[in-house]
């Protein structure tokens, strides 16, 4: 159960935390983690979940520890495995290796684990300590937590607002509404999400990639989910290239026949849902890709998108890039029947933080508790 930890514990704690965050929107649908094996007053070896979730980051950091594993602390930032699926459970390789002491980040909330790799551990003699303070290492594996209790991945709506709430210019197309170094974040953003998820309109009127094209985290890009209800968008867009992140998750109305016909590609993937008077249901869609094994997605969708998620709430947390510069009344509204007040004044959100990157500055705001 919960213990009292010293401040070294929760220095190599945090250490595992971050190493383990740097995985993350490549090892869907596991956990991003992180390890750290401690041992004669010096931090022995690391690890970190492979993509595509194996090996798990507790084996590697076991491994590479060697002999120095016997006796040792080991600092893992959520609850090790209880139970077989494609790799051995990493609580026996725990005890196999000798770990003298387990320091845990969060408790795994898959009912598969849930306290019984704890209890394992235990069983052995080893001591288990789970950290008194949680939201560390929840937080760091937050569509985890969600895609285990809902069954849908983690959402955030990312959005680019002029100074005067608007996404574009009606009939122009894309539009750059923020500088240089907030799209370079947005790109760096990308290489942390499992998809990244646009409606129709937002293909027919910018013909987005939706990669990520920063230099060395091109092999990053997130899976591409396109919301194409009526079955139109060609297959020329670009966001159907096979190119960046190969698989292609494609959304039509349930009336549409599942086949992925039209020349899209062997790497596009068709899925039928039910619509709604505002388009596909998006808890529907949502839904299929927890089963997919998303665990947490980039919604940069147009206004009618990002009014649905925040309607229904479905926005997980919401970040808002709002440059310094006034598009005028042929804009586009950021929100389609809402007003972008509703972040702010409404019950839904409260503000996570600020960052400014050049002119434009960034507000997160996470969905109340």
């Amino acid at each position: 159960m919960p213990d009292t930890l010293s401040s070294a514990d929760l220095r190599h704690l945090h250490a595992a935390i971050r190493i383990g965050a740097i995985g993350l929107g490549t090892t869907w649908p596991n956990p991003a983690v992180g390890a750290v094996v401690f041992n004669h007053e010096r931090i022995v070896s690391s690890g970190r979940t492979a993509r595509g979730g194996r090996p798990h980051a507790e084996k590697l950091a076991l491994d590479d520890a060697g002999a120095e594993a016997r006796g040792a602390t080991l600092y893992v930032s959520l609850e090790p495995c209880a139970h077989h699926g494609r790799t051995p459970p990493c609580a026996d390789a725990v005890v196999a290796a000798g770990i003298g002491r387990v320091v845990v980040g969060a408790v795994d909330p898959d009912p598969r684990v849930s306290g019984k790799g704890i209890a394992k551990m235990e069983a052995a003699g080893i001591r288990v300590s789970v950290s008194p303070e949680q939201n560390a290492a929840i937080s760091a594996n937050e569509g985890h937590f969600r895609r285990t209790g809902a069954g849908r991945p983690w959402v955030t709506l990312k959005q680019a607002v002029s100074a005067d709430g608007m996404i574009g210019r009606k009939g122009t197309g894309q539009v750059a509404i923020t500088g240089a170094r907030a799209s370079t974040h947005v790109h760096a953003l990308r290489s942390r999400y499992d998809g990244i998820l646009v409606g129709r309109g937002t293909v027919e009127s910018d013909d987005p990639q939706l990669t990520c094209r920063l230099p060395g985290l091109e092999d990053r890009s997130p899976l591409r989910i396109v919301l194409d209800r009526r079955g139109v968008l060609p297959a020329g867009a670009k966001v159907f290239a096979a190119t960046g992140s190969a698989t292609v998750l494609r959304f039509v109305d349930e009336e549409l026949r599942e086949s992925g016909e039209g020349g899209y590609g062997d790497h596009v993937q068709t899925f039928s849902v039910p619509s709604g008077k505002d388009g596909l249901d998006m808890a529907a869609v949502l839904d299929k890709l927890g089963e997919f094994g998303l665990t947490r997605i980039l919604v940069e969708g147009g206004s009618s998108v990002a009014a649905t998620v925040v309607r229904l709430g479905l926005a997980d947390d919401v970040l808002l890039f709002r440059s310094q510069e006034k598009i005028g009344a042929d804009g586009i509204a950021a929100l389609a029947g809402l007003d972008l007040s509703v972040l702010e004044t409404g019950e839904q959100f409260r503000i996570a933080g600020r960052r400014r990157f050049g002119d434009d500055v960034m507000t997160r705001y996470r969905k109340a508790d």
